[in-house]
Formats: C-alpha cells, sequence, structure tokens
C-alpha cells in the first residue's frame, strides 16, 4: 500500500513586487491556514515518511510549517525545483522516482497543475485545490511506478475553510 499527499503551497505574499514568483514568501493568514490543516493531519494520523517540495520559498515554508507541526525532521524535507512550474506528467514522473521503501509521501507544490493532478483520482473533480487544501490517496501497490494503473481509494479532501 502506497499513501500520497498532494498539498498546495500556502497562500503567498503579493506586497513586493521586485521579488520573483520562485521567491514569493507565504502570509500570515496562510501560516494560520496551514496550522489548521497541520492539526487535521495529527488527528488523523498523518505522517509522511518522505516529502517532497517545490524549491519555490512559498511551498518550502509550507512543507516546513506542515513537517514542524507532525514531528518530520524539517532538514530530510528534498526541495526539487523540477516540481516548480511543471505539468501533471512531471509529477507523476516526481512520485515515480521516489524508493519503494517510502510507503507514505507528502508532494507539496503548485496549482494549476495539482488541481489537474488529483482530479485523475477524485470525483467529483476540484474546480479548485485551494492554498493549503491537501488530498490523500492511498494506492493498492508496492512500487510507485506502478500508482498509475494501482487501485485507489481517495482517503480525504481537506481544504482550510473546512476545518
Amino acid at each position: 500500500m502506497k499513501q500520497l499527499i498532494i498539498v498546495r503551497h500556502a497562500k503567498s505574499y503579493w506586497g513586493n513586487i521586485e521579488l520573483s514568483d520562485h521567491d514569493r514568501p507565504i502570509k500570515k493568514a496562510g501560516i494560520d491556514r496551514t496550522k489548521k490543516v497541520v492539526e487535521f493531519f495529527k488527528r488523523n494520523e498523518i505522517f509522511p515518511e518522505h516529502i517532497l517540495s517545490s524549491s519555490a520559498l512559498r511551498a518550502i515554508q509550507t512543507a516546513s510549517l506542515i513537517s514542524n507541526g507532525i514531528n518530520y525532521d524539517e532538514n530530510k524535507i528534498e526541495k526539487r525545483k523540477s516540481l516548480y512550474l511543471t505539468d501533471e506528467e512531471s509529477i507523476f514522473d516526481e512520485i515515480c522516482s521516489v524508493s519503494n521503501s517510502v510507503n507514505s509521501l507528502m508532494l507539496v507544490a503548485h496549482n494549476p497543475t495539482l488541481t489537474y493532478f488529483v482530479n485523475f483520482f477524485v470525483d467529483p473533480k476540484l474546480d479548485n485545490l485551494p492554498t493549503t487544501g491537501a488530498v490523500c490517496i492511498e494506492f493498492k501497490t508496492n512500487s510507485w511506478e506502478n500508482i498509475v494503473d494501482a487501485k485507489f481509494k481517495v482517503k480525504f479532501v481537506v481544504f482550510p475553510r473546512m476545518l
């Protein structure tokens, strides 16, 4: 069994036009909303063995908030530039590259790609995966490479406004 937790980064700060998109931080509202999702993870015992994050600052900060909240070593967050400005096929490629010794994986990245990605699995489809929205999918397989063809179950879809 493989468990995949997809998280969109927290609400970001747009107040400094001199910052590149890649370097935008999260804002206070994003921090507060992420803390709600962290509490949901703890209540539901969602403790990934590995976290992959986009290299964008807002994604790294979101992954760090989550890791600190669930007692995951922040230094073990794997940052990948390939998760920034990517497509769904590349998301699948990144997931398939994870060691099969990892059974529970969290991926923190961006829209619109994450909405398109989770819509391969959720029903009804999402119009938009909001900031710090999370989707957990469990796959009946022992290999990340086989998730495309594996039977799966959506364990939860949660948004901060639901909490």
